[in-house]
């Protein structure tokens, strides 16, 4: 444990809650992989896709012994390109990811193709984000997502959708069309219930306020909200009159207060909201944690 601590540079209250958000999700996604896409015959995203078409192929070679093979090259990548806690977590990840596929059988009962894609892109997803939400991963394909994120902020859904393009076309041509279409399906809904799970209530709204009362404005914004307030000098491109821009950064959950903040001061602002991809600074950014 004093290793681990050391490795990590993190106390012990941090590293037991890591561990258990890696294996709560590592359960939940064993859950989707045995329940559901082992008995339709399903390929998921990734390695874990990788590792089924091989399991499919050559039924004597078990999902989690191929899933541990598969991740030795991606771990080279995730020691050279990401933090080395990344690291650490995610060899605790694919351990306990593999465990979790080799002792959690559990049938669900749904017989339905399309209904069962859609059941297991949600728990493969709400899975694998919540492993995300800790300072590692299971391995595979959320190395490479968390490198790309960490390097170009690209959100992690679309990096495991693009990558997954081999793993459709693979699965299309040694299985069928079909079973590649509701691969897709379950893709496709993962992604977005990933990115859910991981970004959540925190995902950021930038905002830019042009108000004749944007003195009241701001007073209101810092007191009420406890947000910080740019003001950004610009002009008007018709009047080429002098107009400042109030700018700041709310949380989702401020999304209401803050248009009814504004209604109430001047109901003719000119107000623009925009999502963020990732937002980094004091309080209120997303800091990353890989």
């Amino acid at each position: 444990m004093s290793f681990l601590r050391s490795a990590v540079g993190e106390n012990i209250r941090q590293f037991l809650w890591n561990l258990i958000l890696i294996t709560t999700g590592s359960c939940i996604c064993a859950l989707a992989v045995n329940g559901i896409l082992i008995p339709r015959k399903f390929v998921s995203s990734g390695v874990t896709g990788i590792a089924l078409i091989f399991h499919y192929i050559l039924p004597y070679l078990p999902v989690s012994v191929l899933y541990l093979l598969f991740n030795v090259p991606l771990f080279a990548l995730g020691w050279k390109y990401v933090s080395r806690r990344f690291f650490i977590y995610s060899i605790i990840g694919t351990a306990v990811f593999s465990a979790a596929v080799e002792w959690i059988v559990i049938p669900i009962q749904v017989q339905d193709p399309l209904l069962c894609s859609l059941l297991a892109g949600i728990i493969m997803g709400m899975g694998v984000g919540i492993i995300l939400r800790s300072a590692g991963s299971s391995g595979g394909t959320d190395i490479i997502s968390v490198m790309v994120q960490t390097r170009f902020s690209i959100r992690l859904g679309y990096t495991v959708l693009a990558f997954n393009s081999i793993v459709l076309a693979a699965s299309a041509i040694l299985f069928s069309l079909e079973i590649a279409l509701y691969t897709l399906i379950y893709i496709y809904v993962s992604s977005h219930i990933l990115d859910l799970v991981v970004t959540g209530l925190s995902q950021r709204k930038s905002v830019m306020i042009i108000s004749k009362s944007q003195g009241d404005i701001i007073i209101k914004i810092l007191r009420e909200l406890n947000r910080g307030v740019t003001v950004i000098k610009g002009q008007g491109g018709y009047s080429g009159e002098p107009e400042d821009i109030i700018y700041t950064v709310i949380a989702f959950r401020d999304l209401a207060s803050m248009k009814r903040l504004i209604n109430k001061i001047d109901p003719h602002a000119f107000v623009v909201f925009s999502d963020t991809a990732e937002v980094m600074g004091y309080r209120i950014g997303n800091q990353p944690h890989w």
